[in-house]
């Protein structure tokens, strides 16, 4: 069954961050991809997880993306019971392949597979540069972000909208004062 197109205006981050960023704000209201299961598998199918679309793999992942929001605003011991209570439904198992070192992600049930990969890779983000996990600066985006530009100083999820709003809305206000 092929998915929907992504209807999201930031794709390609890094899983954990791409879970937070299927919720946007368009014209002033926020729109949801995981209403339901085919929104489920637009982002399963973007991010190349081989999962089925199925509602407890979408209960899953919602309370991963909850526990991901929390986590990515304030670290606290709530937000890290509520991501390491993700965590607790799978593990890394080491093994050694002909080519070498592998991991291999398991999970005590399938349907948290999705929802376990986000977490683990938001942990992933925390321990390569903590820094550069970012929202979008303007103020009415709530896009997040993994700032891989040369000097880290990125502040748009897209220097296409959001930057370019932020541009035109600076020169305004100076042409408006003059």
């Amino acid at each position: 069954m092929p998915t929907r197109p992504d209807p999201r205006p930031l794709t390609g981050e890094p899983v954990s961050l791409d879970l937070l960023n299927t919720r946007w704000n368009r014209e002033g209201e926020t729109q949801d991809l995981l209403t339901d299961t085919g929104g489920l598998a637009v982002w399963l199918a973007a991010n190349g997880l081989d999962f089925p679309a199925g509602e407890a793999v979408l209960r899953h992942t919602l309370q991963a993306r909850d526990a991901l929001r929390a986590a990515v605003d304030e670290i606290s011991p709530q937000t890290v019971a509520r991501v390491d209570a993700v965590l607790a439904h799978g593990r890394v198992r080491l093994t050694l392949t002909e080519q070498g070192p592998a991991e291999n992600a398991e999970f005590d049930d399938p349907s948290w597979g999705p929802a376990w990969l986000a977490a683990r890779d938001y942990l992933s983000l925390l321990e390569t540069a903590p820094d550069r996990i970012r929202g979008c600066a303007h103020e009415a985006c709530i896009l997040h972000f993994f700032d891989t530009s040369r000097n880290g100083t990125r502040r748009w999820c897209s220097m296409a909208s959001c930057g370019n709003r932020a541009k035109a809305s600076r020169h305004y206000a100076r042409t408006k004062e003059s």
